[in-house]
């Protein structure tokens, strides 16, 4: 057998797709047409190879969801894993250090949302592993990439409303765009905003409130009743922390927003200048490496 790893590590962690046995959701979709992971019927043979390879140590990984606010579906997640965890240990005799069932836990981004289930999640997940530890004398760790969860709530866009428009609908523009916020464009996902001083406004009407890039899909709401806005007025585009500035990009030259730390004592911290246009051509300024055709 060749491999066209050079290194063999001693542990090794496939991901597992389940194909047609899971349901995905909105935002990952169909197990069967994602591009990740080993399939049910080749995942024995997976580990089979590496313990052929020397590989000593072994975990499994999979991701079926994001953003999910069912807690019993990530418990089904974790039934899974032990189960084919179980069939693998059975055909190759080796022992699991632990399973990672991604990431995938949800917040509730909309005001009314209910919002994640943790304790009960815990409490069920806590049972599966007991009754596998029960059977087979071990059980594995349990990891998880809990990124949104932890951070996505504790994040805002805070942005200015500079023109206005009225064509077929009622459009707000503002002076951020996808460029700082893209999930609403990518994903057609809420979040929710208010306007600063207008909290309580009564007087809502129904606008979609715009980024400046040429995209139609620079949008951070469509059709949102919020109440009637002017120039000048701040927006705070609510629970931005895990997909804010990690997915920022400078499409049309836009350049990303700083970053505010709002600490407990209610002091305010810099921990990110805003990019400017010297950081935006850096990369461009350089000696450049001339080679002769012939070097070529």
């Amino acid at each position: 057998m060749i491999s066209k790893v050079p290194d063999i590590p001693d542990l090794i962690c496939f991901r597992y797709n389940p194909g047609p046995l899971r349901k995905g959701n909105k935002i990952i979709g169909n197990p069967v047409e994602s591009k990740y992971g080993v399939s049910h019927d080749q995942i024995i043979d997976a580990y089979s190879q590496s313990i052929k390879l020397g590989v000593k140590r072994f975990g499994i990984h999979t991701m079926l969801a994001s953003n999910e606010l069912n807690y019993e579906y990530m418990v089904e997640t974790t039934r899974m894993l032990l189960d084919i965890v179980e069939r693998i240990c059975e055909k190759l005799d080796i022992t699991f250090e632990f399973i990672n069932i991604g990431g995938g836990l949800g917040i509730p981004y909309a005001p009314d949302a209910k919002p994640f289930d943790l304790d009960s999640m815990a409490s069920e997940t806590a049972r599966l592993f007991k009754k596998f530890k029960g059977i087979n004398g071990w059980a594995p760790k349990l990891y998880m990439e809990s990124g949104r969860y932890i951070t996505g709530p504790h994040g805002v866009l805070v942005t200015s409303v500079i023109n206005h428009k009225n064509t077929y609908r009622k459009y707000v523009g503002v002076d951020a765009s996808m460029s700082a916020l893209m999930r609403p464009g990518m994903y057609d996902a809420y979040h929710h905003i208010h306007i600063h001083g207008k909290e309580d406004s009564l007087l809502l009407k129904k606008a979609d409130v715009m980024g400046a890039l040429c995209e139609n899909i620079d949008k951070f709401a469509v059709q949102r009743e919020l109440p009637a806005t002017v120039e000048g007025d701040i927006l705070v585009i609510h629970d931005t922390g895990a997909h804010g500035h990690a997915m920022g990009f400078n499409y049309n030259g836009h350049l990303r927003p700083k970053e505010l730390l709002l600490r407990e004592d209610s002091s305010v911290e810099l921990i990110r200048s805003a990019e400017t246009m010297e950081n935006y051509f850096s990369t461009l300024s350089f000696e450049p490496d001339t080679l002769t055709f012939e070097e070529i």
